[in-house]
């Protein structure tokens, strides 16, 4: 198209295009075939393509979307190689879950492996900056779990779909306090556990009577924070 023959009071060519208006109708086809094939490849990848995706399953479907998404748009391109991309996608997929299977080697090259984020309610640092997961993130995890005391946090494991499982202390336990500095009010109403400092960089715990002097013997950081008992 011509500069030219851009008109924004053009009203039909901005709803309709260059296409002709027997398109639309050509659309509801298309939409209801790539819906199909969508549905079918899905069920046949199996039901965890309705949960959480691992990396794999979420290259099939970021590669569905991007073969569909063409044909949808433009009348010149055929809806046939749609269910092509498809097989071999969904082919590609069960070849992957299959070999998985038969080899943890080959499930934990291709998946990746799991890790160990909070280890009795001290993060794990090194862990955490190599799977890229700040504080922050993991502190609004917890948060979200009902956990306002890191103490209290037993295990913390990223699996290999980057969600979290989080296990607790039956028992109640002091910890770094996870409320953020912006809500003071809250953070005063938490129970502080007597004589006991928690590293606000890994939430290492110290008994004192007084804030330590000394760099955490965990991190190395020198910034400690009264612990608090949930």
């Amino acid at each position: 198209m011509k500069p030219e023959d851009i008109q924004v009071t053009d009203w039909l060519r901005i709803l309709l295009g260059e296409v002709p208006g027997i398109f639309l109708l050509e659309i509801v086809i298309r939409v209801a075939f790539i819906y199909l094939v969508l549905m079918v490849s899905m069920r046949i990848m199996g039901k965890r393509m309705a949960s959480m995706l691992s990396r794999t399953e979420m290259a099939a479907l970021v590669s569905l979307a991007a073969a569909n998404g063409v044909a949808l748009m433009d009348p010149s391109r055929g809806i046939l190689p749609i269910a092509i991309i498809a097989f071999v996608v969904v082919g590609i997929q069960r070849l992957i879950s299959w070999r998985s299977t038969q080899d943890a080697s080959f499930e934990e090259t291709v998946m990746d492996d799991m890790d160990i984020l909070v280890i009795d309610g001290t993060l794990q640092l090194d862990i955490m900056e190599r799977t890229r997961i700040t504080r922050d993130r993991l502190f609004a995890q917890f948060r979200h779990e009902d956990i306002f005391n890191l103490g209290k946090v037993q295990r913390t494991y990223m699996e290999a779909n980057g969600s979290f499982t989080i296990m607790k202390f039956a028992e109640d336990r002091p910890g770094l306090p996870l409320i953020p500095d912006i809500d003071p009010d809250f953070l005063k109403e938490q129970k502080v556990a007597p004589d006991t400092f928690a590293c606000k960089g890994c939430g290492l715990l110290v008994k004192s009577q007084r804030p330590p002097q000394h760099d955490c013997t965990n991190c190395g950081a020198n910034d400690w924070k009264e612990a608090v008992i949930s």
